[in-house]
């Protein structure tokens, strides 16, 4: 693996203020270790990201790439919709990709990407998961609308559904004065979540549109969260709380959710903005 004090070619991108370095391994360069992630992610002493996204040579025969995503304290995570954004828009740049479409593969398989305008994408994000097992959640082995836990002396209820990483949902009032750090910590840190667990925090506006904010594992809150979005869009929708396509509005700006079905892929639109080219020095 790459150390922190290899030098590097890297972009600096985002999706709706989720914001990444990106680094092309193409040519044999190895991953970086954890302590480069985290040297890479510090927004004081050096870039600045919530998360390194590596592209790397396809693993499927029809994708154009594949990619993995390591979080700011150098973990390594499952999904990333607003990273497979920033994926496809460097890919398309790179002409190392279809004009109109293409596929990906990821740590969670293989997306489909269609190509919007210059700088926004659609994500074909999988089919969302709602089994205990699959989040993964302990101590229950069907699949329920809400779940209940007691975290620090008080109950909390929460969805859960799994976007080949694990969400938790709760449905507030006011998105504002939600505790967001507090209790999205909380959660993380619960037996009941052997892999921790992204904590959605949702307010429904109107059929069509909703408010989201998200304490993501091993980075905290980010501006915006695309599995997250998609997560939070399903449960809503399985509920009969929203409908079928939707606005997620998130703090770094707004994605664009439909669910056709139950059994049918989840779609993420949203934008993929590149900041600046840079080298990482040793």
């Amino acid at each position: 693996m790459a150390e922190s004090g290899a030098r590097l070619r890297f972009s600096k991108m985002h999706g709706a203020g989720n914001d990444f370095v990106v680094i092309d391994l193409r040519d044999g360069t190895p991953s970086p270790d954890a302590a480069l992630c985290r040297a890479l992610a510090d927004r004081h002493a050096g870039v600045g990201c919530d998360q390194i996204l590596t592209i790397e040579a396809p693993r499927t025969a029809t994708a154009a790439a594949s990619y993995r995503i390591w979080n700011a304290d150098g973990s390594a995570a499952q999904q990333c919709g607003n990273g497979a954004r920033c994926v496809a828009a460097w890919l398309r740049r790179d002409r190392s990709a279809g004009r109109h479409g293409f596929d990906l593969d990821s740590p969670a398989g293989v997306h489909a990407v269609e190509v919007l305008d210059e700088d926004t994408f659609r994500i074909a994000m999988g089919v969302p998961q709602f089994a205990p097992a699959a989040i993964p959640l302990l101590g229950h082995v069907e699949a329920q609308d809400q779940y209940a836990l007691d975290i620090d002396g008080r109950p909390v209820r929460f969805g859960a559904a799994s976007m080949g990483n694990p969400h938790a949902l709760l449905e507030v009032d006011d998105i504002d004065a939600a505790p967001v750090a507090a209790l999205g910590a909380a959660l993380q840190r619960d037996a009941a979540f052997p892999q921790s667990v992204n904590v959605g925090f949702a307010q429904v506006e109107a059929r069509d549109r909703i408010r989201l904010r998200v304490y993501e594992r091993g980075v905290g809150e980010t501006l915006a969260c695309g599995s997250g979005a998609c997560a939070a869009a399903a449960m809503l929708m399985r509920r009969g709380r929203v409908d079928r396509e939707v606005t997620v509005s998130l703090p770094g700006g707004d994605l664009r959710i439909a669910w056709p079905d139950d059994t049918a892929p989840i779609l993420m639109a949203g934008p993929a903005t590149f900041v600046f080219e840079g080298e990482w020095l040793p």
